[in-house]
């Protein structure tokens, strides 16, 4: 189930998360056909900030994708592109499955080319957050005195808890193997994956320096938090986080500071940071 995405349905007033039915894997293929007819609304408005050039056959604009999407712009047996093509009077040129490369929209008219560029980045931005998420930030938590301290949490809980159903040393993790996430990204080629780190790179001397003084940022490990919105699905449990000084300058400074500048490294993309948080 997508945690930190859930879909989100307002019924009187009240707002529910609708579960995720597991289906076939075959059924996934109609969804791709049968998604182009609803979203065509969404993406009518033209966007200005395109960069579309004039050639001699007309005009053209390119983009950007990880080959992994491709399918997602053909669809099943090339409908969702011909469909494309057809409503906005344009050629669209998709690199052959597992080649790197860019989109290539070509038309008579400007708008059309805007037009088939627009709805291609929805496609895009859709299938791009259905991706489970593919790598994290941690930092390393493998000094001795939080290991330790670790230990004896754990064996704290078990002197109390050991008669609870479920409750064993099984539940913990390997000390060694503590860390403080910071965020979870969805990086679907090698490019995407040289981009973030140029991009955190630039926010580190950029932003972070700036709120950090350039000094190390203390924090403190104190309770524990589950995640999920249901007590009784509970899977996850880890270390709740706070800054040392009592201030909030993770979240309100590095946190908007990667969330802003994720997007602009790779159009289309998102980062889930948000706050600092212990798990396995």
């Amino acid at each position: 189930m997508e945690v930190l995405r859930p879909q989100l349905i307002r019924i009187g007033g009240r707002i529910y998360r609708k579960n995720p039915i597991q289906e076939q894997a075959y059924q996934h293929e109609e969804e791709d056909e049968d998604f182009y007819q609803g979203f065509t609304e969404c993406a009518e408005e033209p966007c200005d900030g395109y960069e579309v050039i004039q050639t001699q056959q007309g005009f053209q604009c390119t983009v950007k994708a990880p080959s992994l999407l491709y399918k997602h712009i053909v669809g099943k047996r090339g409908d969702t592109r011909k469909k494309l093509e057809v409503e906005t009077k344009t050629s669209i040129s998709i690199p052959k499955p597992g080649q790197e490369g860019e989109i290539v929209i070509t038309g008579q008219h400007r708008s059309g080319v805007i037009s088939a560029r627009t709805r291609i980045d929805v496609l895009l931005l859709t299938f791009r957050r259905k991706q489970p998420f593919t790598h994290f930030l941690a930092f390393f938590l493998n000094e001795v005195e939080v290991q330790e301290r670790f230990l004896k949490f754990q064996e704290e809980v078990l002197e109390k808890c050991s008669m609870d159903h479920g409750v064993d040393s099984s539940i913990f993790q390997n000390p060694k193997k503590l860390h403080l996430t910071i965020g979870m990204l969805v990086l679907l080629s090698e490019q995407e994956i040289q981009q973030t780190c140029e991009m955190l790179q630039q926010c580190k001397k950029e932003f972070i320096d700036d709120i950090s003084g350039g000094k190390p940022l203390e924090v403190e490990m104190e309770g524990i938090e589950y995640m999920n919105d249901d007590p009784g699905m509970v899977d996850v449990l880890y270390a709740k986080v706070h800054m040392k000084d009592g201030s909030n300058r993770y979240v309100a400074g590095i946190c908007p500071c990667f969330n802003q500048e994720m997007p602009k490294s790779i159009p289309g993309s998102s980062a889930g940071f948000d706050s600092f948080y212990l798990r396995p």
